[in-house]
């Protein structure tokens, strides 16, 4: 996935499925059908029941129309998704117009596709939806059909009473709308950010098994190598010293050399990763977070200070990335200077990292690390290109929680913000994780092919030491694909 590709996926909702338009009108169907024809024959009330069943046998048909032009898994656009919505709401309106108004109790069902817009639509949309359900309303307060009631008496409601449902449904529409709204986008922002800590996480994971395949590579390139390179020490010693055959042989036996000490190198990448910077000291781990942002203009000083023994950890790429997003943080706000501090007891370890910016301002105080909550301007250029977005104190934030530390902000009494990650000791430290002293050191080989057991290509006499010298110069493991083939198969390829 490129970097454009992700953008994108973050920056776009999944439109609503068909099957879940269609069921829920299929529902609304069903109760509508019910309700009419309990109140017209089982209460005996006075009603246009023929024109309320054509209004619901239209939904109906909509839904089957529907069901036969598109695939149920399909899921709608936002605009055909609003035209649906709101051929709901005026099935709904005229299906109270016919029986009651808003006098009937049914009527604060107009809240449902709004609802249902605000979860899953662009808010243009769910504002467009919202004026129609709000118009239709305002319609139906001052025209409608009686209300169904028994035959030798009537319904008249106060113009009030009438007042003060057409307030109710008008405000329920506006808050359940902003409130179903607001929670579905939290719900999308919390999904697309971490799906953007997923991605950034998928690509340390890459870069670091790169090493164990190239070092499976050299191991298995070992054996091939090996025969190369005794089959061009034979050619060194049965081919005459003077001559294009001489040069070709050696250029040859260079060449494999040159082989020889790459695949060395690729053989030991594996090895050095888990070696030396397996473990690292918590000195050694904000030096490595802050090497890559000294050559900015603001300054970036350290400071230690702790009781016992400098906790180590393991190397966790998580850790540097998180590390790494709070310091280029600081470093966006800062006037001059960046203070990381470290500080470790028996029980935890500190890193507090400082700035002498303008500090949060208390309305982002309290949401730091929460997805999209940020103090940069809104640049379309920079949101174009993933920036901007709110994203780094929360990939950040989530990092580090999955390391076990927490993280906290604040502002500086002197002015300036101030971001605490704090680790239980026993969490953060590692003591079996030490590398063994010979840790990324490859051991020599013992030779490939033993001098006694040497066979000749030619009938040509070369003394057994001198087979000895180079054969054994070949430094890769003798287990797997370098264990597979015999000494005497060594010997008798060419």
């Amino acid at each position: 996935m490129t970097d454009d590709d992700s953008i994108s996926f973050l920056s776009s909702a999944q439109g609503l499925r068909l099957r879940t338009l269609v069921w829920l009108r299929w529902l609304a169907i069903l109760g509508q059908t019910i309700a009419v024809t309990v109140v017209c024959f089982g209460l005996g009330f006075r009603m246009p029941i023929m024109l309320a069943l054509f209004v619901i046998l239209a939904s109906a048909i909509l839904n089957v129309a529907l069901a036969l032009r598109f695939p149920m898994s399909h899921r709608l656009s936002d605009r055909l998704a609003a035209l649906l919505l709101g051929a709901d709401i005026l099935q709904l309106a005229v299906l109270l117009y016919l029986t009651g108004g808003l006098e009937n109790p049914f009527a604060i069902l107009f809240v449902a596709p709004v609802l249902i817009s605000a979860m899953a639509l662009a808010p243009g949309r769910t504002l467009a939806l919202g004026v129609l359900a709000g118009c239709a309303v305002s319609a139906l307060a001052l025209a409608h059909l009686p209300l169904p009631w028994y035959a030798d008496a009537s319904v008249e409601l106060p113009h009030l009473y009438r007042l003060g449902i057409w307030t109710a449904i008008m405000l329920s529409l506006g808050f359940t709308g902003v409130y179903a709204w607001r929670i579905a986008k939290e719900g999308r922002d919390l999904a697309q950010a971490l799906a953007a800590t997923e991605l950034v996480l998928a690509r340390e994971q890459h870069l670091s098994q790169l090493d164990g395949l190239a070092a499976a590579a050299a191991h298995e390139l070992g054996t091939p190598l090996a025969t190369i390179t005794l089959v061009a020490q034979e050619l060194d010693r049965i081919v005459p010293k003077e001559g294009p055959m001489a040069e070709d042989v050696a250029l040859l036996r260079d060449e494999v050399r040159r082989c020889r000490g790459i695949l060395s190198k690729l053989t030991t990448l594996s090895q050095t990763a888990a070696g030396p910077w397996a473990v690292m000291s918590l000195h050694h781990l904000l030096e490595e977070v802050i090497s890559p942002q000294r050559a900015f203009d603001v300054r970036i000083e350290t400071k230690l200070d702790g009781k016992g023994p400098e906790p180590s950890t393991r190397r966790n790429p998580g850790v540097i990335y998180g590390l790494g997003n709070l310091l280029d943080n600081a470093l966006g706000f800062a006037v001059k200077t960046v203070v990381v501090e470290a500080a470790w007891n028996d029980a935890l370890v500190t890193v507090r990292i400082k700035d002498d910016g303008k500090g949060f301002p208390p309305d982002i105080l309290s949401r730091v690390g929460e997805p999209y909550v940020t103090t940069r301007g809104a640049d379309p250029e920079e949101l174009e290109a993933g920036s901007g977005l709110g994203l780094g104190l929360f990939i950040a934030k989530t990092l580090l929680e999955r390391s076990g530390a927490t993280l906290s902000a604040s502002n500086l009494a002197q002015g300036g913000a101030m971001l605490t990650v704090v680790w239980p000791r026993h969490i953060f430290e590692v003591l079996e994780a030490r590398p063994k002293p010979d840790a990324g050191v490859v051991p020599d080989a013992p030779p490939l092919v033993a001098a006694s057991e040497k066979r000749h290509i030619t009938d040509s006499s070369i003394p057994p030491e001198a087979v000895k010298g180079d054969a054994t110069d070949i430094n890769f493991p003798r287990d797997g694909a370098g264990a597979g083939a015999s000494r005497e198969d060594l010997a008798h390829r060419r």
